[in-house]
This record gives structure tokens, C-alpha cells and sequence, in this order.
């Protein structure tokens, strides 16, 4: 019953954050001249325009279950954007997936404040958790394998010669995203948990 009450209770941390990392990128898609997320009804905090039943409830489930309550992650539904429209077309698709990470930092850094002014212990506890399930989505997001935001920045990096590498992703992506999360997921753990600890001050 603990560990169902503390997947639940994680959960509802990691929705909330997962949905202000995808308006993150929708927001900053709109400040670089695509206004396709508006639009769309998408550059909103709204979790209805945001939730998806596969990543948002049941990926994370399925994930908790299989690693043993060891690993769980959620996203919402990515927010729609039209890389051409952008106001800068090699570093514009970089700079939006950039967003999102750096809207959990945000996040994470404004909650570790509290953390650390806290007085009360169960208090400190639940914003300690609203830190590192926002510093969990910032790191997995910025591995470089699509449709992780991390994919954009390497393709902005590379160069032209290099096409090969962001065609075999494209095409693979899926599958080496799933081989990382169960079987190489530990080699971010401690990229997680140095931040985490800077942060909240441990």
C-alpha cells in the first residue's frame, strides 16, 4: 500500500511538471515566430490540452511495475511546432527543445528555495520530491535520442557531413530511447542526484 501511495503521490508531482516543460516549448516556438501551439490550443497550463493516456498515465505504470517501483517517468502530449517558421532555422528547432529542460531548472532551483527554508520536515520532504522529479525530467530530457529534446540540440551541433548519425536516430530512435531507460538509465542517475543534492543543498 506505501508503494502505491508513493507512486501515486509522485505521479501527481511529475504530471503538473511534465505538462510546464511541454508549454515551455510551445511558448518559446511562439516567441521564435511559430504560432502553431496557439492555435492549436496548445500553449496552455490546461492539463486537458496536455494529458496523453499512454505517457502521462499508463507509461509510467507500466515502468514503476517493470523496474520496480526503481524508475518512473510521464510527459504529456508534445507540443505541435513548425520547425520553418521558426525565426532561426538551424538553432530555432534547438532553442525550442531547449525550453522545456530549462523550464524544469526553473522549476526545480525555485523549489529547492523552499526546500531549503522549510521548517517543517514533512513540508521539506514534499518539495525535496517536487525537486527531483523536475531535475529527473530536465537530465532525461536532454539525452540526446529522439524524440528526447536532447535529439534537437545534437542535430543543431552536428554537422552536415554527419546526416548519417540523425537519419539512423530518426529511424531507431524508439527502440535505442527503450534499451536506455531499462538497461542504461543508471549511467544519469548520478548526473540526477549531484544536481538534486546541489540544489536542495545536501
Amino acid at each position: 500500500m506505501q508503494e502505491l501511495i508513493n507512486f501515486l503521490f509522485f505521479l501527481i508531482i511529475l504530471i503538473p511538471s511534465a505538462i510546464i516543460h511541454e508549454y515551455a516549448h510551445g511558448w518559446m516556438a511562439d516567441r521564435l515566430g511559430d504560432p502553431t501551439a496557439r492555435y492549436m490550443g496548445r500553449l496552455t497550463l490546461n492539463p486537458k490540452a496536455h494529458v496523453d493516456l499512454w505517457g502521462t498515465i499508463l507509461l509510467p505504470l507500466i515502468l514503476s511495475i517493470i523496474s520496480g517501483g526503481r524508475f518512473i517517468f510521464a510527459y504529456a502530449k508534445p507540443v505541435p511546432y513548425n520547425p520553418y517558421n521558426l525565426r532561426y532555422q538551424k538553432w530555432g528547432p534547438a532553442i525550442v527543445g531547449l525550453a522545456g529542460p530549462l523550464a524544469n531548472l526553473l522549476l526545480a532551483s525555485a523549489f529547492a528555495v523552499l526546500t531549503r527554508v522549510a521548517m517543517d520536515s514533512n513540508l521539506a520532504s514534499f518539495l525535496a520530491t517536487i525537486v527531483y522529479a523536475n531535475v529527473m525530467l530536465l537530465v532525461f530530457n536532454l539525452v540526446p535520442i529522439p524524440p528526447l529534446d536532447g535529439s534537437k540540440i545534437l542535430y543543431a551541433i552536428l554537422p552536415d557531413s554527419a546526416q548519417n548519425i540523425k537519419i539512423f536516430l530518426e529511424k531507431y530512435g524508439t527502440f535505442i530511447l527503450l534499451f536506455f531507460i531499462f538497461f542504461l538509465f543508471d549511467i544519469i542517475s548520478p548526473i540526477i542526484n549531484l544536481i538534486y543534492n546541489l540544489l536542495v543543498g545536501i
